[in-house]
């Protein structure tokens, strides 16, 4: 009995996630030109989330925190890395993401969404990784992978915004940034390659 209960729960589970893939509305599908103007978010990153990243707040909550944490383990990278490629890009990533947060902000004024409000401390998953980046052995070696995982992570979110967000002026700021992470994901990967 308990078997044949499993089951049937494996069976409408497997159900309800097919169901929750399908689309029904397109009216916030991004068009040809923002599509080919925004890299391919990673495959494996699709999977269902508990958040909305296609609603506003979700998807402000999750960029602000991105940024906010770049510039934190950037800060981290500028006295406890080792290599002068490592400090560099460190810097330009302190640089890049504040850049983003004020875009963000512009993007959440533009689109007359008050009620829309960036965090002001890192969720407690991104402020147990900055913990830990802060503890490594090999700082620039685990510095470079955490680059690579949280580049990945935002132009992910980015993507998915960009093609199916729920405000036009934020939509089209995830649109326009996504290419930018996407050239940092780039280059962390080939420094992590290089960092011994």
């Amino acid at each position: 009995m308990t078997r044949h209960l499993l089951i049937a729960g494996a069976a409408i589970a497997a159900i309800s996630l097919a169901a929750c893939g399908q689309k029904t509305d397109t009216k916030g599908a991004a068009t040809p030109a923002e599509q080919a103007a925004t890299p391919d978010a990673n495959p494996a990153a699709t999977v269902i989330t508990p958040s909305n990243e296609a609603a506003a707040p979700d998807f402000v909550a999750k960029a602000a925190a991105s940024d906010m944490f770049e510039v934190e383990a950037a800060k981290l990278a500028a006295t406890k890395a080792k290599s002068p490629e490592v400090k560099k890009f460190a810097a330009d990533m302190v640089t890049a993401h504040t850049k983003t947060t004020e875009g963000l902000k512009k993007a959440i004024a533009d689109s007359g969404q008050t009620a829309l409000a960036l965090p002001t401390v890192l969720p407690k998953d991104l402020q147990d990784k900055l913990t830990d980046l802060g503890k490594a052995d090999n700082f620039d070696k685990a510095y470079m992978d955490n680059q690579v995982d949280a580049h990945q992570a935002a132009l992910d979110v980015l993507q998915r915004y960009a093609q199916d967000g729920d405000v036009p002026a934020i939509k089209a700021f995830a649109a326009a940034t996504a290419p930018t992470v996407q050239q940092h994901l780039d280059k962390a990967r080939t420094i992590r390659d290089a960092v011994k």
